[in-house]
């Protein structure tokens, strides 16, 4: 065999190899300390506004007394159909245009349906909403990867779907609206002149080109004004985490299963890398390990960001809001300020204004590390994933592969050969557009 040829027979696929997780991993005690009280100061109060808007049993999953969540069974059955587990792939041909020893790992959430891990908490979200005999989702989204998730859940279990998507990626990404309205969702740009707070954002800037914060405001007071509609979130809160550790529990069983080791126990200085907007693909992830690494675990989590948002980077530890119209309560986070409008760059799933309460703790606490990474550079680095692996990942995504290739650098100038997870939280297939706009500038 040709050298290529032994590295393609042993690079390492495995997915099916492990059992479906049938429960969710509550991770809230394995936190370093308890996360502070948000500030819920509103009439009416954002509390009362979330007992309104979302279904009850996923505001008590926000912080569930079991450490073991169960997964409904209807839930776990589209888990299997749409193709869960997901493959945790070896990048070997990455490893060798990088000339390192270490193990480059992608979880491959982008070969879900919608092309990304969003998906997850989609189809739990829409369980309950349904059960509870909500007829609508109302929801926002940022790069559209959450709102194809949204339609596609809520077709799954027969509900309408309406969605609001960030302005200046709804003109970035039209086939993404285009899957959405193929499902019968409506589909309207943030700011939106359907809402009381989007006309008022427009009078004052009407070039404004939106932004997560806008898209949650529009899409919470739609809701308020909807009978029978329920709000959910894409990110941010505490039971899309627990949602998405469906990532971190396959992931430990996929590794298992190939070592005969858990990642963080060989002292070889591991990492689990992702991309944070929200935090729900970061959580996911990093949540199932937060106890073996307070254990002593020698493992280490890297938040990538982006340059046009860096909350954690270069954020103000501070009380916020996820929205702009004081929907949400005030969580202490990471912030840029409810006045900072990102920059119209394709990585619209990074472009928070505040960070989430869990993951803030987290790096507050030193337990989660974060870097900024700029849009060339992170694409740069989906390009030579593509030429290498064939594999095409989204904008948000290479940001996470963009810190795990520096990650990579820095233990092979150590003598380290650590095994790196990067998750591939989504396909870059509608997002050519970006790469191409983004490559070609000279």
């Amino acid at each position: 065999m040709t050298d290529l040829e032994t590295i393609l027979a042993s690079s390492s696929i495995s997915a099916h190899a492990i059992p479906l997780p049938e429960q969710w991993r509550n991770f809230l005690d394995d936190l370093p300390r308890e996360l502070p009280r948000p500030r819920d100061l509103g009439s009416p109060s954002a509390a009362e506004i979330s007992a309104k808007v979302r279904p009850k049993a996923l505001m008590e999953q926000d912080n569930p007394a079991e450490r073991w969540v169960p997964i409904p069974q209807p839930v776990l059955e589209w888990y299997r159909r749409i193709g869960r587990p997901t493959p945790l792939y070896r990048a070997r041909l990455l490893e060798k245009r990088l000339g390192t020893g270490a193990r480059v790992y992608l979880k491959r959430e982008d070969v879900l349906p919608t092309g990304s891990f969003k998906l997850n908490t989609a189809i739990a979200q829409a369980y309950y909403a349904a059960v509870e005999g909500r007829t609508t989702l109302v929801s926002e989204t940022g790069a559209g990867q959450w709102g194809m998730s949204v339609a596609l859940a809520a077709s799954m279990f027969g509900l309408d779907a309406e969605i609001f998507m960030v302005k200046c990626s709804l003109d970035q990404k039209p086939y993404r609206r285009h899957y959405m309205e193929l499902l019968g969702a409506q589909v309207r740009p943030s700011p939106s002149d359907f809402t009381a707070f989007g006309r008022g954002v427009l009078d004052r800037r009407p070039d404004h080109p939106g932004s997560l914060g806008t898209a949650i405001s529009d899409a919470i007071e739609y809701t308020l004004g909807k009978d029978s509609a329920a709000y959910i979130s894409g990110s941010g809160v505490p039971h899309v985490y627990l949602h998405q550790t469906l990532l971190g529990l396959e992931v430990q069983a996929q590794l298992e299963g190939l070592y005969g080791e858990a990642v963080g126990e060989a002292g070889r200085g591991d990492h689990l890398v992702a991309c944070s907007g929200g935090g729900s693909n970061l959580c996911g992830l990093i949540g199932p390990y937060l106890s073996a690494r307070a254990g002593g675990a020698d493992l280490r989590f890297l938040a990538a960001e982006s340059t046009a948002a860096p909350r954690l980077t270069a954020g103000r530890y501070t009380y916020g809001r996820a929205d702009l119209a004081g929907y949400t309560p005030q969580v202490l986070g990471y912030s840029m300020g409810a006045d900072f409008v990102p920059p119209p760059v394709h990585t619209a799933g990074l472009r928070n204004h505040h960070s989430s309460a869990v993951v803030s703790l987290l790096r507050n606490e030193g337990v989660l590390d974060a870097v900024a990474i700029e849009e060339r550079k992170a694409l740069e680095a989906g390009r030579l994933l593509l030429q290498t692996e064939g594999i095409l990942v989204a904008p948000e995504s290479t940001h996470a592969l963009a810190a795990a290739i520096d990650v990579v650098a820095e233990a092979d100038a150590q003598g380290l050969e650590p095994v790196v997870v990067v998750l591939a939280s989504g396909s870059g297939h509608l997002d050519l557009q970006s790469y191409s706009e983004v490559l070609r500038r000279p």
